[in-house]
């Protein structure tokens, strides 16, 4: 698998919203290396990334369970923490949750984050501009 670098990007609830409503009604364009995925802390990112979860990806590039009964066997962990797990970083579009015959397989989108905090960003959207 070839790697996917996806940008990262931290900002709150009220500034991601501001960004959006920009970007619905054009006046704002996202720019080709504006990270796609937003996080409103450090801490919140910190647990969709933790070691367990780094662990649990690296799992799935090596082995390629075709289903979580084959991953929690590979792993040791339970269904139910495979289960929330992977829906979290679904959600962020880290893996992706193929439903092949009665089987839902993991299938590793991002293999290299890289993080952008813009301080002068921030301080723009504090002033209005």
């Amino acid at each position: 698998m070839a790697a996917k670098d996806i940008a990262i990007g931290i900002m709150t609830q009220n500034e991601y919203r501001s960004r959006t409503l920009a970007i619905a009604k054009g006046e704002h364009v996202p720019g080709k290396d504006e990270p796609r995925i937003w996080f409103e802390s450090l801490q919140s990112m910190a647990q969709v990334l933790s070691q367990d979860n780094q662990d649990l990806l690296r799992v799935i590039l090596e082995k390629k369970p075709a289903s979580l009964k084959e991953l929690e066997h590979e792993t040791g962990r339970k269904s139910s923490n495979l289960s929330r797990a992977l829906k979290m970083m679904a959600r962020f579009g880290i893996v992706e949750l193929s439903k092949e015959k009665k089987n839902i397989r993991p299938i590793v989108k991002a293999t290299s984050f890289h993080l952008k905090i813009d301080l002068l960003d921030r301080v723009r959207h504090e002033l209005g501009r």
